[in-house]
């Protein structure tokens, strides 16, 4: 994996939909972390992290999760919405898995693009 890309390279209309469909997941509960993924026929899934006794799901596990029980058999793109400095590896993981050439975009909860990250 390679890591951020500089220049002119930014979200496209599309892509800019599942950042704030990221963001509102994130702001809908007050979660440390939102992201939303979108599949190869371009349906979109958008969760929250969750945190509970007995469960742990980060934000991009769980809509990564959600587009492969909905059937997605890849993925285009992702977008993970938080404060942290760059995306967990583990979820950068989870998206390769389905989408090996997706592009991940990680931004701040105020919608601002610190990275897009390409295989």
């Amino acid at each position: 994996m390679s890591g951020a890309q500089p220049g002119p390279l930014a979200p496209g209309a599309e892509d800019l939909k599942i950042i704030n469909l990221a963001r509102s997941a994130r702001a809908r509960v007050a979660a440390a972390e939102g992201a939303a993924v979108r599949d190869e026929t371009g349906r979109t899934y958008a969760a929250a992290a969750v945190a509970l006794p007995s469960l742990k799901l980060s934000a991009l596990h769980l809509a990564v999760a959600m587009a492969v029980s909905s059937g997605a058999t890849s993925l285009e793109a992702a977008a993970v919405v938080s404060d942290g400095q760059q995306p967990d590896p583990d979820d950068l993981a989870a998206v390769r898995e389905l989408g090996p050439a997706a592009v991940v975009f990680h931004a701040a909860p105020d919608g601002t693009v610190r990275a897009i990250l390409r295989p």
